[in-house]
C-alpha cells in the first residue's frame, strides 16, 4: 500500500471526515453551495488546515462529472471567466497566509467566516454592487485570497451572485460551477507552494466517492419548488459544522 494512502487511512477522525464530506456533497447537490462551508470547519478541527484544504480541493473535482454538466448551460460564461481569472490572481497570497499562519488562527478564521456568511444569508444581506467587469474582478480576487487561506471560495462570490439580480436558476448554476472550477484551479497553486503532498492527494481520493455519492443524492432530492426548504436545511447544517469547528473544543 502506498505510504501516502496508509497515512490518509490512519488519520484520527477519518470516519468523521467521511461523514462530513458525504453530508457536504448532498447539500451541494440540492442547494448549489455549502460544501466547503460544511466540510472545512469539521476537517480543520481534525487535521492540519493545509491538508484539509488540499484534500477537499481534490475531492471537489468529482463535481466536474456529477454536477457541473447539468449546470454549465445555465451559466453566464463571460462573468464566470472574469471571476475565475481574478480568483487565480488572488490564490498565491491566500495560500501564503495558509502555510505561514498558526493552525488555531486558521481554525478561527474558517469557523468565523462560515458563521459570518451564514448570518448574512439568513439576514438577507446581499452585495449591492452592479455586476460589471470591475466588480467581478474585485470579487474574484477577494475570493482567491480568502479561498487560498481557508479553502472557502464560496462566501464572497455567493453573496455577490445573490445580489446580482439574476434568476434563481442562473445564480445557482453560476455559483455551483464557479466553486467547482475554482477548486480545480487552486490545486496547481497549492502544488507550487508545496502544500499538495502525497497524503493530501490520497485523502482527497478517499473522500471522492462519498462526496460524489452525496452530490447524486442531493441532485435527486432537488426540486425547484422546494428552494426555501433547501436553504433552511443547508443553513442549519452549516451552522452546526461551524460550531463544531471552533477551537474552543480543544
Amino acid at each position: 500500500m502506498p505510504e501516502g494512502l496508509s497515512a490518509a487511512l490512519a488519520l484520527p477522525g477519518l470516519w468523521g471526515l467521511l461523514a462530513a464530506v458525504t453530508l457536504a456533497g448532498t447539500v451541494y447537490g440540492f442547494a448549489g453551495f455549502g460544501a466547503a462551508l460544511i466540510f472545512l470547519p469539521v476537517a480543520v478541527a481534525q487535521v492540519a488546515p493545509e491538508l484539509a484544504v488540499a484534500a477537499f480541493s481534490i475531492t471537489a473535482l468529482s463535481s466536474l462529472v456529477t454536477v457541473v454538466p447539468r449546470a454549465l448551460p445555465q451559466t453566464d460564461k463571460r462573468a464566470l471567466g472574469q471571476l475565475l481569472l481574478a480568483a487565480m490572481a488572488g490564490f498565491p497570497l491566500g495560500i501564503w497566509v495558509l502555510r505561514s499562519s498558526d493552525e488555531t488562527v486558521i481554525r478561527w478564521a474558517v469557523s468565523g467566516i462560515v458563521l459570518l456568511t451564514l448570518a448574512a444569508l439568513i439576514a438577507g444581506w446581499r452585495m449591492k454592487t452592479a455586476p460589471r467587469t470591475g466588480a467581478r474582478l474585485g470579487v474574484g480576487a477577494a475570493t482567491g485570497v480568502v479561498g487560498g487561506a481557508t479553502g472557502l471560495t464560496g462566501p464572497v462570490v455567493i453573496l455577490f451572485n445573490l445580489g446580482a439580480g439574476a434568476p434563481a436558476a442562473a445564480t445557482r448554476a453560476n455559483t455551483l460551477v464557479f466553486l467547482t472550477l475554482s477548486a480545480a484551479l487552486l490545486l496547481p497553486q497549492l502544488w507550487l507552494q508545496g502544500l499538495l503532498r502525497a497524503e493530501a492527494l490520497w485523502l482527497g481520493l478517499v473522500l471522492v466517492v462519498p462526496y460524489a455519492l452525496g452530490n447524486r443524492i442531493g441532485q435527486a432530492l432537488f426540486h425547484p419548488g422546494h428552494e426555501r426548504l433547501y436553504r433552511r436545511v443547508a443553513y442549519a447544517i452549516i451552522a452546526a459544522s461551524a460550531l463544531v469547528g471552533l477551537p474552543i473544543w480543544r
